[in-house]
């Protein structure tokens, strides 16, 4: 049968990656799409490494426009990363009747509704499996796997680099700063790592997991990003008393009134499953109505693990590619004209629980003075730590865990709290969630 062919744009970690596995694994993959699936033509930059890597097998442009203007192509796949180039070449493949296959997961978050739209129109498709968690197949069991559940609510550890991060300060007590120079060094972290540390990475992710879950537009403008940065290893040891361990996760819920959408450091009970995902690896948890908790776990990124997924989408699409479009999965999982209009929630309408520590002077009636505060905002205690004084110190640390309560509601606590003369300095608040 004719092969399906591919027109690959950029061949950097992950390109490089699809290629090696496309090879490797040729008779296998096209037994399972029912038809050989090749690289016909390969765009980067950087030809003369192209050429190096595919060892001239495939023809090699620096001309990505070209690819996806190319009549004899039937997928491609865009592997280049960022907004705007990449933006006008799947816009472009689209309009040129051609199906796509995209890591992207930044370009779909904040583009996605619109991409969507333009492949709806044209009858293609665009398959994203490999822009949440890597080699993880989480878009799949979402959009395939769980479509007879009313999904509950999404948590999930889907950035490697703040997992690693959080690990190493939680095993070793090293300071953030220290820890993400180590990551550096082992190419764990970017040496930009904004839009990891700042939660920005996890917030495309979790973006794209709720429009999938709850059949909503791509909204990742309303989304809460809150990153690591101001993590200290006293808090991480102080959560590990109370027996919680700090994740930073991506979070979304359903709810009566709206959806919500966040990402920040959470303590998690430390007998939880996603409480034990370490180093680089990526999970995420999923509750259905019917189904209850399913968990999905494996590398979120890297050459090969991501390569898997992008292959799978090309597997799909292969099988699919005749198919009529009415008969096709949905991009988000519920039909395009059946979207709900749920809002997204603002962050001081989410009900949580919370982990405060104060540092306050060691005299008479100031825990009496806290508790009047969280009394009086209708905030209740689950437990408590106040630490002795250091020798020679005549402050001490308070540490709260609460019951659950409206954001807004402990905000205003917060800010009544740090107005007290005996509270030295601001009040550190993390969110908790029990996830169960």
């Amino acid at each position: 049968m004719k092969p399906i062919k591919v027109g690959l744009l950029g061949i950097g970690t992950v390109g490089s990656g699809v290629y090696n596995v496309l090879a490797r694994n040729a008779e296998e993959i096209s037994r399972r799409a029912g038809r050989p699936i090749s690289i016909a033509v390969l765009a980067d930059k950087a030809v003369l490494r192209a050429r190096d890597i595919t060892g001239g097998t495939v023809r090699v442009t620096d001309d990505a426009f070209s690819v996806v203007a190319d009549p004899d192509i039937d997928i491609v796949v865009e592997l280049i990363g960022g907004y705007t180039i990449a933006r006008e070449l799947v816009l472009a493949a689209i309009e040129n009747g051609k199906h796509v296959v995209t890591a992207n997961k930044a370009l779909l978050a904040t583009h996605g509704n619109t991409i969507f739209a333009a492949a709806q129109k044209k009858g293609v498709m665009v398959a994203f499996e490999a822009a949440v968690a890597g080699g993880v197949p989480i878009i799949k069991a979402l959009r395939e796997g769980l479509t007879a559940n009313r999904i509950e609510w999404i948590a999930g550890i889907i950035n490697g680099t703040t997992n690693y991060i959080l690990s190493e300060m939680r095993d070793k007590g090293l300071a953030f700063d220290e820890v993400l120079s180590t990551a550096q060094k082992l190419g764990y972290a970017e040496a930009d790592p904004t839009f990891d540390i700042e939660g920005v990475d996890a917030a495309h992710k979790i973006t794209l997991l709720s429009a999938i879950a709850f059949g909503i537009p791509v909204q990742f403008d309303k989304a809460y990003v809150e990153g690591i940065t101001r993590l200290t290893a006293e808090d991480i040891a102080y959560a590990e008393q109370f027996g919680y361990r700090i994740k930073l996760l991506g979070i979304t819920r359903r709810q009566a009134n709206g959806v919500e959408l966040r990402v920040h450091p959470t303590l998690v009970p430390a007998r939880r499953l996603i409480a034990n995902v370490e180093g680089v690896m990526n999970a995420v948890l999923v509750q259905g109505d019917a189904v209850g908790a399913t968990l999905y776990y494996g590398r979120g990124a890297g050459s090969e693990p991501t390569a898997s997924a992008v292959i799978a989408d090309l597997v799909d699409v292969t099988r699919l590619h005749t198919a009529d479009p009415e008969h096709r999965v949905p991009h988000l999982a519920f039909r395009p004209d059946r979207l709900a209009d749920l809002p997204i929630l603002p962050m001081d309408e989410v009900r949580t629980s919370y982990y405060l520590r104060l540092r306050v002077e060691d005299k008479p009636g100031v825990l009496a003075d806290v508790t009047r505060i969280l009394a009086d905002d209708g905030i209740s205690i689950d437990a408590m730590l106040q630490k002795e004084p250091a020798e020679g110190e005549d402050q001490a640390d308070i540490i709260m865990l609460t019951h659950q309560c409206l954001e807004k509601r402990i905000n205003a606590a917060i800010a009544r709290i740090e107005s007290l003369d005996t509270v030295r300095g601001n009040v550190v608040r993390l969110r908790l969630e029990q996830l169960q």
